[in-house]
């Protein structure tokens, strides 16, 4: 089954990007390592009050700080697909940054 991530950003902003058949999944543990990088590289904010980071809530912050710059570069985005595949384990997955929602 092919993977897929949509990323949609601000002013209709979209990527698409899929995962080749075949491909070797990222582990779980190396995409939370991946994604936990990139939140403090960014200089990403946690988005609850208690300062609880769930998985999706990183991806979010992670996709929001990335931006069209980062998500355009081939090898970061290569990067950030395997990563937010193995963390959620979904075929089809939509980061939608400006409602802050992520879909399967």
């Amino acid at each position: 089954m092919q993977k897929q991530i949509s990323v949609m950003l601000d002013k209709g902003v979209e990527f698409t990007f899929h995962v080749p058949a075949g491909t070797a999944p990222l582990a779980h543990d190396a995409a939370r390592a991946w994604l936990d990088q990139q939140f403090t590289t960014l200089e990403c904010e946690p988005l609850r009050a208690s300062g609880k980071v769930l998985t999706a809530d990183k991806i979010l912050v992670v996709t929001q700080a990335a931006g069209a710059k980062l998500l355009g570069d081939a090898k970061w985005s290569s990067e950030y697909v395997a990563a937010v595949s193995a963390a959620l384990g979904k075929p089809m997955i939509r980061v939608d940054v400006p409602a802050m929602a992520i879909t399967y």
